[in-house]
Formats: C-alpha cells, sequence, structure tokens
C-alpha cells in the first residue's frame, strides 16, 4: 500500500516519473454535514472566499477523521448531523467537483495508515475503483474480488476472517460506475463466500448486509450522487478544495527548489481575481503552476490567462515545448509554433476524447485507441507531452486501459477535436448546419439536455477556442474561420435568450443556468450581469430552489465578473449563507433574518474594506450577529475604501459595547455613514449618548439614527425577548393571596 499510494502523478516531477504524495501534499478543505443532503447537485467551479471556513458555517474535517464523531457542540447548527452523531459512523460519502482533491484525499488517508501515523485500529483497507470495478463481468464472491485489486489476498483462505478485523472499503468515483446498483429490487446477500455479481456484492456491502461492521468510504462527483439512496450514508462531506494559505502552500511546495519563483507566481496570481479564485481548484493549481512556471521563469509577463480555455491552451503549449526541448533538443522560441507530429498526436487525442466523451467513456482499451489511430507503442505517446495528459490504468488485468490523467483535460480534447471538425472538415457532429454560430448554439442544446452536466466543461472550452485571441494560440491546428465575431455575438445573444426564456419547459435547469453564466464568461462578455440580476429576481419557482452549491457557483460567477449588481436579496434561497461574499459585487445587500452569526460578519467587513466596493446600503437585522460581530462590520466601515451609506443593525444583539466599536468607527471615518438602525438592540444609555452625539458633529454625516425599542429583554434569546415582567394589582387580588417579590410572586 506504501508503493502503490506513496506517490502521485504531477506534471512538475520528472517526466514519466512519480512525485511523493508528502512532498506536494497540501491539506484540503473538507466540510461535514450539508444541510441539503445529497442529490440533484450539479458539477461547478464552487466558490472560494478569504474567510471561507468561517463565512460557510460549515465544520472542516480532516481526511483521517472521515469516520470519527465530531463534537456535538461544533454542529448544533445542523440538526441533521448533530442527531446522527448518536450512532457510530459506518457509510460516508464525499462529494466534490473533478480536480477539487478526492481521489488524493483516499490517497492520503491510506498512506497515514500504511505509514503507522492515523487510523491504527483499523486492520485492513480495500481501495477500489469504480471504472476498474465497470471491468469485473464475471461472479465472484468477495474475497475473490478483493484478490483481484490485491493479489496479496490470494493465499487467504477464510475470508471469514473479515468479520473479525475492522476493515474499510473505499470505493473511489461513484460517478464514474457503469453498474446499475439497483438497491431496492438486488437480492439480499450476508454470505461472505457466495458467489453474485460484483453489483450485488456492493449494494448489499453498502447497505450493511455484508460485513455489517465494515465502515464504507464513497467518493463522486456532485452530479452522480443520486446513484446511492441518501439513507445509506451516516455522513455526507464535501471537499471544496484550497482556502487561500493553502492556495500558496501549495505553489511554495510545487516550487521548494525556487522560492523566489514560487513568490513572484503567486504574486502574479493574485492580480487576476478570476485565476485567484479558480485556482481554490487543485488540479487548476497543477495546471496553473505549470504554464505561469515557464512564463516566469523565462520573465514572460506577459498577460495573465484569464479564463479556462485558455489556461488549459496555454498548458498544452507549454508540454509540448517542454516534451521537444527535452527529447529532441530543440527550443522553439515561440510555443505556437507545433511540428505536424504533434499536431498529429493532439488531433487523434482529441478524436479519441470525445468519440468518449459523448458515450461517457473515461477508460479506453487498445482497440478504442486502434480506432483513432492512436499508437499505444509510439515513443512520443510513452514519454513526454502524453505523459502528462494520457497515463496507463494500473495493470491489474491482462487487458491495459487507457485514460486522460483528468477528465477536464479529456473534456478540452474532446472541445479541440470538433472545433478541427467544423473548421477543417466542415462537419457539425450535433447538425447539418455549417456555421460556427450554428455549431455552437446545437452544442448549448445538447449540453442543456443533460440531467448531469456531462458536457458543461466540454461547453465551456469549445465556446473559448472560438475567441480570436485563443484561435492565435492553437494557429498551428488552423482553427481559424472567417467571421467568428458575428458568430459569437449571436451565440452569445442565443444563450441569453436561453436564460430570459420565461417558458416554463424550455427554462434551463439552475445548475444548467449557472454553466451558461460561465460560457458567457469564456466568451469574455461581461454585460451578463442583468442576465444575473433576472436570474436572482425571477418569479420562477425553479430558480429560487437554489442549494447551497448551487449558490456557491452563483457567487463564483458574480466574483469572477467584476460587474455590479443592484440588489442582492439572501433571504430567497436555501443556500443563501453560501453568497454571502458576493456582497462585494452588489450596492445594496439584504440579509435580513438569514439565520447568520458573528463569524459571517469577518466576509462582509472584507467586502466593505475592498479597493473596488461599491456597497452602500447593507441590511443584517434580525441575526445573532452579537457585539462580536459588530465589531467586525465596524472594521469594515474603518476602511477607506468604505462606501456604505445605510446599514441596518435592527435586533442583531448589540449592546453598548458593540456602540462603542460603532461610535469610534464614525470619529475615524465620518464621511460616508448617513443611517444607522439599532432598534431592538440594548445599547444602554452610554451607547445612546455616545452615537447621538454623532448626530450632532459637523464632521460626520450622519442623519438619521434608529434607537427604538430598545433594552435588556432585547439581547435574551429566542423569543425570551419578547417576553416581560408581570406585576399583580393587589387591590384586585383575593385577600387570601400572599404576595411577594414586590407583587410578582403568588
Amino acid at each position: 500500500m506504501k508503493k502503490k499510494f506513496g506517490s502521485i502523478f504531477e506534471g512538475l516531477g520528472k517526466w514519466g516519473n512519480p512525485t511523493l504524495l508528502d512532498k506536494i501534499y497540501t491539506e484540503l478543505y473538507i466540510t461535514a454535514g450539508e444541510s441539503e443532503g445529497v442529490n440533484k447537485e450539479h458539477e461547478v467551479w464552487q466558490i472560494e472566499d478569504t474567510a471561507r471556513t468561517k463565512a460557510f458555517q460549515d465544520d472542516a474535517i480532516n481526511c483521517n477523521d472521515i469516520f470519527r464523531s465530531l463534537d456535538p457542540k461544533t454542529e448544533e447548527h445542523n440538526d441533521k448531523s448533530q442527531s446522527k452523531q448518536e450512532v457510530p459512523i459506518r457509510t460516508v460519502l464525499t462529494k466534490g467537483i473533478a480536480g477539487i482533491g478526492k481521489t488524493v484525499s483516499v490517497q492520503k488517508f491510506i498512506l497515514d495508515w500504511a505509514e503507522g501515523i492515523a487510523n491504527q485500529d483499523v486492520d485492513f483497507v480495500f481501495a477500489l475503483s469504480f471504472r476498474d470495478l465497470n471491468l469485473i463481468k464475471d461472479d465472484c464472491n468477495l474475497l475473490e474480488l478483493l484478490s483481484d485489486f490485491h493479489p496479496e489476498l490470494t493465499d487467504m483462505k477464510d475470508a471469514k476472517k473479515f468479520a473479525d478485523c475492522k476493515v474499510v472499503f473505499i470505493f473511489d468515483g461513484l460517478d464514474e460506475s457503469q453498474l446499475p446498483l439497483c438497491f431496492h429490487n438486488n437480492k439480499i446477500l450476508s454470505n461472505i463466500t457466495k458467489t453474485t455479481s460484483v453489483e450485488v456484492l456492493l449494494t448489499n456491502l453498502i447497505k450493511g448486509n455484508l460485513l455489517p461492521e465494515a465502515l464504507l468510504w464513497i467518493t463522486s462527483r456532485p452530479a452522480a450522487v443520486d446513484k446511492i439512496p441518501s439513507d445509506c450514508f451516516d455522513r455526507v462531506t464535501e471537499v471544496r478544495g484550497f482556502n487561500d494559505p493553502q492556495k500558496e502552500e501549495s505553489f511554495r511546495k510545487r516550487f521548494s527548489d525556487d522560492e523566489n519563483l514560487a513568490s513572484r507566481t503567486i504574486s502574479h496570481i493574485k492580480t487576476s481575481r478570476s485565476l485567484h479564485i479558480m485556482c481554490h481548484i487543485p488540479v487548476f493549481c497543477w495546471i496553473t503552476a505549470m504554464v505561469l512556471g515557464k512564463m516566469l521563469s523565462k520573465n514572460d509577463n506577459g498577460k495573465v490567462p484569464k479564463t479556462l480555455s485558455e489556461m488549459y491552451i496555454r498548458f498544452l503549449l507549454t508540454l509540448t515545448n517542454m516534451k521537444n526541448k527535452k527529447y529532441h533538443g530543440e527550443n522553439q522560441p515561440d510555443p505556437r509554433n507545433l511540428s505536424e507530429p504533434d499536431v498529429q498526436i493532439i488531433l487523434k487525442l482529441g478524436k479519441l476524447a470525445f468519440q468518449n466523451l459523448a458515450k461517457s467513456n473515461l477508460v479506453f482499451s487498445k482497440e478504442d485507441l486502434r480506432k483513432c489511430d492512436v499508437d499505444v507503442n509510439e515513443a512520443f505517446l510513452l514519454s513526454g507531452m502524453c505523459t502528462e495528459i494520457f497515463r496507463e490504468e494500473d495493470p491489474m488485468f491482462q487487458a491495459k486501459k487507457y485514460s486522460f490523467v483528468h477528465l477536464s483535460i479529456q473534456e478540452f480534447f474532446a472541445a479541440l477535436d470538433v472545433s478541427h471538425l467544423f473548421v477543417c472538415e466542415n462537419i457539425n457532429p450535433f447538425q447539418q448546419q455549417k456555421t460556427l454560430h450554428d455549431l455552437q448554439r446545437s452544442a448549448v442544446d445538447e449540453a442543456l439536455k443533460s440531467k448531469t452536466g456531462h458536457l458543461d466543461l466540454f461547453l465551456r472550452f469549445l465556446l473559448g477556442i472560438s475567441l480570436e485571441s485563443n484561435q492565435i494560440l492553437l494557429k498551428s491546428l488552423r482553427l481559424q474561420t472567417e467571421g467568428d465575431t458575428e458568430s459569437i455575438q449571436k451565440t452569445i445573444q442565443y444563450i441569453k435568450d436561453r436564460l430570459s426564456d420565461e417558458k416554463q419547459r424550455h427554462y434551463p435547469s439552475p445548475e444548467r443556468c449557472i454553466n451558461l453564466f460561465h460560457c458567457l464568461i469564456e466568451l469574455n462578455d461581461t454585460s451578463f450581469v442583468n442576465e444575473i440580476q433576472r436570474f436572482l429576481t425571477s418569479k420562477n419557482p425553479s430558480e429560487k430552489k437554489l442549494m447551497p452549491a448551487q449558490c456557491s457557483a452563483m457567487a463564483y460567477v458574480l466574483l469572477m465578473s467584476e460587474e455590479v449588481l443592484d440588489k442582492l436579496d439572501l433571504r430567497e434561497y436555501e443556500g443563501r449563507k453560501r453568497l454571502v461574499p458576493a456582497v462585494r459585487c452588489c450596492q445594496k445587500a439584504i440579509l435580513t433574518s438569514c439565520d447568520l452569526k458573528d463569524d459571517i460578519c469577518e466576509t462582509v467587513a472584507s467586502a466593505l474594506q475592498s479597493a473596488g466596493s461599491c456597497l452602500t446600503e447593507l441590511d443584517l437585522s434580525y441575526n445573532k450577529l452579537t457585539d462580536t460581530g459588530v465589531k467586525q462590520i465596524s472594521n469594515g466601515l474603518l476602511s477607506p475604501h468604505c462606501k456604505l451609506k445605510i446599514l441596518r443593525l435592527s435586533g442583531c444583539l448589540v449592546t453598548e459595547k458593540g456602540c462603542t466599536f460603532l461610535a469610534s468607527a464614525l470619529e475615524s471615518n465620518p464621511s460616508h455613514l448617513r443611517e444607522l438602525d439599532l432598534s431592538f438592540n440594548h445599547p444602554g444609555d452610554s451607547g445612546v449618548k455616545l452615537l447621538s452625539a454623532k448626530l450632532e458633529d459637523p464632521h460626520c454625516r450622519l442623519e438619521k439614527l434608529s434607537l427604538d425599542h430598545g433594552g435588556e429583554s432585547k439581547i435574551k434569546p429566542g423569543l425570551r425577548k419578547y417576553a416581560c415582567q408581570l406585576k399583580m394589582d393587589f387591590r384586585l387580588a383575593d385577600d387570601d393571596l400572599t404576595l411577594s417579590e414586590d407583587n410578582t410572586r403568588v
């Protein structure tokens, strides 16, 4: 297990050699307990914010603690998770988008166990990927299945030994499963020596009929989690990728031998908000490090790629140039100039990628490669560029299998193939029309038909490749066409029309809508902020059902756009806590009665302090902010960048201490705030005096101050704040009653 899981494929390692996992591993942000359950989540690039761990109020969990109960006190905001802490955690689902770090987390868990670092009470750990399980067609018993993956078990005679040991089964990549997994129709199996299909073995393991004491960990992309009923899981976790410090740590580890290059790369990334946000995804960090590492080492301080498409194009060119320099001694001054052999292998891999993506096939046989004229024995494929893009699967079976190192790379190559088919062969694989707009429109329609989003990234790449700036980078592939600008504008308008379709049966799902926003980003269109405004204020009921992951994506889109919303009202959305970082992108933010606590205020303060802050009206009323939260908000008011004119903090459990923070902020930065609402709080006499003085201060712009309905009772929790002290009128009381405590007790 140490040998198998102790290293990881990395683009910055020596060609053909893996990199030690411990050398490059950076702790990922994994959360426990999602309120919306496990079904119908879409794979999207999810939002990264400086104070994300606090802003979203989710509990971080280390991968080695995946089966351990959290302290119930840390989960009291989630009633479902708290109730489940009373029973042992047997089955865990970990979801996350492609490239976010699910498999690496699994690998780290196994390596730490094998090296004696963690989980030493576990006797056996068995790791099985769904893409490999798809290949087993014959019936077998559990021991035979495990022996296929772990040949060292071949001599084991008594499979019943597992029942007396602590065993962990890890099933990686549920989204790649081609097994039917019929939980309601499959026969019940409890005998571990009985032969049956792989599917029956899996469903009975998961349901606890087979080895009920065994622990199970299953990973999946969000779109596929409903392949297993939600009641089969004791815990649902989500891998969210890197926060800001983890991004920096990741780059420093990748450039551990050149601290100056690491610092320059980090600084360069921070100059582009879109690029900085995208780097919360580990696989994108790897690609970004590969591209910027080469650009900056040559003092190429040109325009930093800001879109997914441009980054992947530069990634491809960088790898090709590195291969030619290492194996052929060729140092091409212009990496855009590809040799004809390079062009041909790229096109062949593109053909392989698209033909199999259309069938949702991620693993290829030699026959699949042969059909696309890809020669496995070709030296170019076995070393060089394709060791970074294409890998040979673990040869546990006689027939070797192959795959791209990451699904997003397959989707990128598929988009290259479709672009080449259209430009060079006048073929539109989706329909008969021949213009570029016809191709793009039909691709949009095909992607919108998908319930799982398996064509979402492909669509973004296809649209991004059509831009002239990206075609110049790919000039060796001869993808330039006439009339591109007009076609692209038509496509932009078509996407906006789809987003504006008010007919319920034609309107895309929230998941597909979010991807259409991403597509507009790839096409460098920034006018779509109006579409987001309409989306967020729509009367369409289906749009109001945005779950937390979808709200994360919406916040991401807003931050990426660098445009400004007129108003953002979080009250309508179940996943509203994840939209909080987007307050920096609007003029008016309404967060009233959103069950927010003081730890959300750091994110809000960050929005007030940002250099491009445009927030002028903020309503945080009826949230449990307390003085601690008000202190954070006051820190935001202190910033010279703050432009806030109206602040409402009604019913936020604020005392005179909080009023002191606000008064101090108004003293230091008196030029903007015009209206302050602190009604239904407990400012006390000193708080009232401090803030009232600001109304009379000629240097302070404060014009309206509300301190109505205050009092000590207003800082009591829940309904107790509305209670009042009752006294009995002793003149009306029965003579036999004895009153005490100032006539309040009988």
